[in-house]
């Protein structure tokens, strides 16, 4: 199993805290760049998973030729998805709140982060994630996938939803998920009109950490086990 990291990002979730420049250079097109050296390196194609914008590269990915099957998880959307849930607003507005984020690392408080990630943690549960996980979002990203859909020719985000030669793909979308709801991921798989197949699976009682969340073992297992069935 390969867990790559983005570009910039080789140093500790404290050292990208005191210092996000990393964060504030990073753009689509060098991640999707730095995976597809990573994907195009090895012995046979991969299972490709991604979370949250995560899920939105494996689409890329999968679009670009690459993997044997993907599963895009609690994924952010792909160009065009125009869906855009309350919650999903309330959990993006501290970034979104101010065009002059598309140049900053915004970073989120305590209780932004509880509502937009682990809004089914236990409380201290969803501490100790904050503490461990949270780093400054890239405003200029999530800025763009906003606009994607508002600017004329194709985006960092755009894949081809009549790609008949794209790999199997399966949505996972978690019931309680504020920053990416499951109707965000439904909107999304209907957009494909390819003959490759597209799935979505929606967990109960999940919310968008929902890698870091208890049980995500079965989650996992059953994501494995359809990607090596729908294997291309």
């Amino acid at each position: 199993m390969l867990a790559p990291g983005y570009p910039g990002f080789e140093v500790e979730v404290e050292g990208l805290r005191s210092d996000p420049q990393a964060i504030l250079d990073l753009t689509v097109p060098d991640i999707i760049a730095a995976l597809e050296g990573v994907v195009s390196g090895l012995d046979r194609p991969p299972v490709i998973i991604g979370h949250s914008a995560g899920g939105a590269f494996t689409q890329i990915l999968l679009d670009h030729g690459y993997g044997a099957a993907g599963a895009a998880i609690c994924s952010a959307p792909t160009e065009g998805v125009r869906v855009v849930p309350a919650s999903q607003v309330r959990s993006t507005f501290p970034v979104l709140k101010n065009p002059a984020n598309r140049k900053r690392a915004v970073g989120l408080t305590y209780e932004q982060w509880r509502y937009a990630f682990t809004n089914t943690f236990p409380e201290d549960e969803a501490r100790a994630a904050y503490e461990r996980y949270h780093v400054p979002a890239n405003g200029g990203i999530l800025w763009g996938s906003v606009l994607a859909n508002f600017q004329p020719g194709h985006q960092d985000t755009w894949v081809d939803y009549e790609n008949d030669k794209r790999a199997p793909l399966l949505f996972v979308s978690a019931s309680d998920d504020h920053i990416m709801p499951p109707a965000v991921q439904r909107s999304n798989a209907k957009h494909y009109k390819s003959d490759t197949v597209t799935e979505v699976r929606q967990y109960d009682g999940f919310c968008h950490l929902l890698p870091a969340q208890a049980g995500w073992q079965r989650v996992a297992d059953e994501v494995l086990e359809w990607a090596l069935a729908h294997a291309a």
